[in-house]
């Protein structure tokens, strides 16, 4: 059974059975705690909650997961993915226990013919909660399962929760026996690689609190409405019901596990070691497919950092497999080809993530030649000093600035002779995750936090009217203060401030909050932030600048309308230049994220190579051109699919729902999906100027551009400038190029001249400073104060010069300097002076804490700096005494 008939079969089960199908939500969770969808119920947390009301009393969906926690076991198990699709099923205050047990049962064991999965009933286990009695009795009433195969856990296994206080219950887990092959007899209590969990029902029954831990907290009651969540992991069932060992090998994975075979050449089953590799390939590949498919982007931070390592972990794999050059164009097609029947959108989409991806590849291939080089120059030293072992911090070194993971490291210091360090790696590696942990749970706060808004929302969505109004009439539906509600807020307060209806925008679709007022009998707010904590909620961070505000007033809010007028100048703008973009330089140059604020806007997209000035340039002319010809803008509200089939965009990584905002300017001159606001004819965005361009990621460019009046004060600011260098400089503005041209030129050449002077200077200086050399001993000493130099480059070309004045003489040149206002030293020893035992490195050292400062370098030349002018002739006493003199 193919994993997408799998699928279909769910879905279609419990559309039957009343359920509202969901599509599956994006990778990237709403969850402002979470970087990633983790679990099929985290869309429906808000419902679960209680926080959004439920639109549905019951739903299912198969919902894509992304999850990180466990990479390095991928590829080692048959079933850890990092991409994972989640069959779920829920119900809001609607069926229960007996209902989730009886459809899961009927859906199991259905055989395929009648539209089941045709499951065996003696394949299938249970476990339940241990004191959950009602559970095991439904199991063994509606499933007729003996006692033994239903088997009681604690509540380590058998019990969920947030690990916060709210929602929780016992759950009860589905298992199938593979059979002896795979482990001891026992049931899932006793082996977990025989026993796959193939699905998990939590009852979610209790209102719990004084969380502690997993398994330490406090049940306060039982909840007044009862919910179901359900997940069954589809890649668990398709490797079971197509017969094969483990997910790597389903039909939605093994074309991209074939494709690094047929790459490597080498064949999948012959080696333990390569067919890891091979798994962790096909598992990362279609991982970062599906994330970048959601429009994540590879970068250093967050989920950017996540997909960069899954992609660089495929790169490592492929060459620990014997392939050191790119393969990305092959492996992504793969996967595509793979995944597209269940999700078309890796198929449209395709061009951005493939540009992505090898772009990427490119920049890490390159990271490994440099990597390279650093890891043999430690090896070199490592040999030199007489050591076996590389250091471990150069190891974590190469992980962590450079992405070079850890296993290239122990196999190419293990090809020089060399082992790794690894404890004390392992011991750097625990202190980042530690550090990472502790960020991670700082940030799990907000998920509790937002149960706060659930008696708000419960009283309808928030009404927007500042498409239209920028004055609006409410009232105060709440107040929160440090996170906690109120009944009122007074002067020099910061609260947060929920309306019914506001004509303030929140912050959305990549365009900043509005700025304004909230006023209203006695009271006055200036609003700081505008945001939407929850879906539908719309909340106002304000400071109260005068009265008192209070629960159940009146209220108007009140839209900045300079800023405004700013903001959808920048916003529509933006379309402005994105269409320019794509009449320039093609359709692959496709919008990846944006900023937009009053009088400026930032648009990033796909393009892998810098815009020269000339193309630069030509975008800006094409988006003013817009401008000028006073293009209608208008706003429709259509179904998503309707608003796709008039070729509207749909921005890449941009999450959309049901009903959507139709944008046009000028028609289908650019047509784009977008919340924000616009102005109504183009000619309102007044003027773009566009005043920067660079690179933001491999594949990846942003343009910023001023608007409107910034656009012109910019403008007319560099005209003012021009107009005073051209009074300065005597020429026209149309010559002025030119003539900074020859200033130029005329700057160098006296440059030159002077550097010339500088430098016969400095030779004029060396026979008067080598025939102050004194005898001691066997060295002759030369040790002078020098006065104040320009450059410390200055000192030590002074200093070997006279040490090259004195021939084959054993003789050693200690110099200090001023630069910049600050002593420097130099020493200079010969072969011959080394010889005898004088070490330029240790007296420098010397110079340098006479100086108050540090040094030190190699036994031939060194140098070393203080602070402490005053301290030069002490600092030249200690040159002596550490020459030996």
């Amino acid at each position: 059974m193919q994993t997408a008939e799998i699928r279909q079969r769910w879905l279609d089960f419990f559309a039957e059975r009343g359920h509202t199908v969901v599509p599956s939500a994006s990778l990237v969770s709403d969850d402002p705690s979470l970087l990633f969808t983790v679990a099929g119920m985290v869309p429906f947390v808000p419902y679960l909650t209680g926080v959004v009301p439920a639109p549905y009393p019951r739903a299912t969906s198969v919902q894509k997961c992304i999850r990180t926690n466990d990479i390095e076991e991928v590829g080692k198990t048959p079933r850890h993915g990092t991409f994972f699709q989640m069959n779920g099923n829920f119900s809001f205050g609607d069926y229960f226990k007996e209902g989730a047990i009886t459809a899961a049962w009927e859906l199991l064991t259905t055989s395929e013919a009648e539209g089941g999965y045709g499951f065996d009933p003696k394949d299938l286990w249970v476990t339940v909660y241990e004191d959950d009695d009602e559970a095991r009795e439904i199991w063994k009433r509606v499933a007729g399962l003996p006692d033994e195969r239903i088997q009681g856990l604690g509540k380590d296994t058998n019990y969920w929760h947030t690990g916060q206080p709210g929602p929780a219950g016992p759950c009860s887990e589905i298992f199938f026996d593979r059979g002896p092959e795979y482990g001891i007899d026992g049931g899932p209590a006793t082996d977990d690689d025989r026993y796959v969990e193939i699905w998990n029902l939590v009852f979610m029954q209790y209102l719990i609190a004084d969380v502690k831990s997993k398994v330490d907290f406090t049940i306060v009651k039982e909840l007044p409405k009862k919910n179901i969540d359900t997940g069954m992991g589809l890649e668990r069932v398709a490797f079971i019901k197509q017969g094969v060992d483990n997910m790597y090998e389903i039909d939605q994975v093994r074309p991209v596990l074939d494709a690094a075979a047929r790459l490597s050449g080498r064949r999948y089953g012959a080696d333990h070691e390569d067919d890891v590799r091979m798994r962790v390939i096909a598992d990362h590949i279609r991982s970062s497919l599906m994330l970048m498919s959601d429009g994540v982007t590879p970068s250093n931070e967050g989920r950017g950092y996540i997909l960069r390592r899954l992609l660089r972990r495929s790169i490592r794999a492929m060459r620990l497999l014997g392939v050191e050059g790119p393969t990305f164009r092959e492996l992504f097609a793969a996967s595509r080809d793979a995944m597209k029947a269940a999700y078309p959108e890796v198929a449209t989409s395709y061009t951005q993530i493939e540009q992505l991806a090898l772009g990427e590849e490119a920049t890490f291939l390159r990271t490994l030649t440099a990597g390279t080089a650093i890891l043999d120059t430690a090896v070199a030293k490592t040999k030199a000093d007489g050591a076996a072992e590389l250091a471990g911090d150069t190891a974590f070194l190469l992980h962590d600035t450079y992405g070079f993971p850890i296993e290239l490291t122990l196999e190419m210091a293990e090809e020089a002779g060399l082992a790794v360090d690894r404890p004390a790696f392992d011991t750097l590696m625990a202190d980042q995750r530690s550090r990472a942990k502790a960020d991670a749970k700082s940030k799990k706060k907000v998920l509790a936090d937002l149960s706060v808004y659930s008696d708000f929302r419960a009283r309808g969505e928030t009404v927007f009217t500042g498409y239209t109004d920028l004055v609006t009439d409410s009232s105060v539906l709440g107040i929160l203060v440090d996170g906690r509600p109120v009944a009122s807020a007074i002067a020099g307060q910061t609260a947060e401030v929920i309306l019914a209806e506001t004509s303030l925008y929140a912050e959305s679709g990549g365009q900043a909050p509005d700025q304004g007022r909230i006023v209203g009998d006695g009271f006055e707010l200036k609003v700081l932030d505008v945001q939407k904590p929850v879906k539908g909620l719309i909340s106002h961070t304000v400071s109260v600048t005068t009265g008192e505000v209070g629960v159940g007033v009146p209220a108007t809010s009140i839209v900045d309308e300079d800023y405004r007028r700013g903001a959808t100048q920048a916003h529509s703008g933006t379309h402005l230049v994105h269409a320019a973009l794509r009449q320039v330089l093609g359709p692959t140059a496709h919008q990846s994220g944006s900023f937009n604020k009053a009088g400026y806007l930032r648009l990033d997209y796909g393009w892998n190579q810098a815009l020269s000035a000339e193309t630069r340039s030509e975008i800006e002319e094409v988006a003013n051109g817009a401008v000028r010809e006073n293009l209608e803008v208008v706003t429709r509200e259509m179904p998503i699919d309707e608003a796709k089939a008039l070729g509207a965009m749909a921005l890449f990584g941009e999450k959309y729902g049901d009903v959507v905002r139709v944008v046009d300017i000028g028609g289908p001159w650019s047509r784009e999906l977008c919340a924000g606001t616009h102005v109504a004819r183009s000619a309102e965005v007044g003027m773009i100027n566009i005043v920067g361009e660079s690179s933001v990621g491999a594949s990846n460019r942003r343009v910023e551009s001023l608007v409107g009046k910034d656009a012109f004060q910019r403008f007319a600011a560099e005209r003012a400038l021009v107009q005073e260098l051209t009074g300065t400089l005597k020429t026209r503005p149309e010559l002025l190029v030119d003539r900074v041209g020859e200033l130029v030129a005329s700057l160098k050449a006296a440059e030159k001249k002077i550097q010339a002077f500088e430098a016969k200077a400095l030779n004029d200086r060396v026979p008067d400073l080598a025939s102050k050399a004194e005898r001691v001993g066997d060295l002759l000493l030369v040790t002078e104060a020098v006065g104040r130099l320009g450059s410390g480059d200055e000192l030590r070309s002074l200093a070997t010069a006279v040490r090259g004045r004195l021939g084959d003489a054993a003789s050693v040149v200690a110099l200090v300097g001023e630069v910049g206002g600050k002593p420097l030293a130099i020493a200079a020893t010969s072969p011959a002076a080394r010889d005898a035992g004088a070490n330029a490195g240790t007296i420098a050292k010397a110079m340098a804490a006479a100086l108050g400062g540090g040094g030190g370098g190699k036994p031939d030349l060194a140098q070393g700096g203080g602070t402490d002018l005053g301290a030069i002739p002490a600092a030249l006493g200690a040159a002596r005494t550490a020459s030996g003199a």
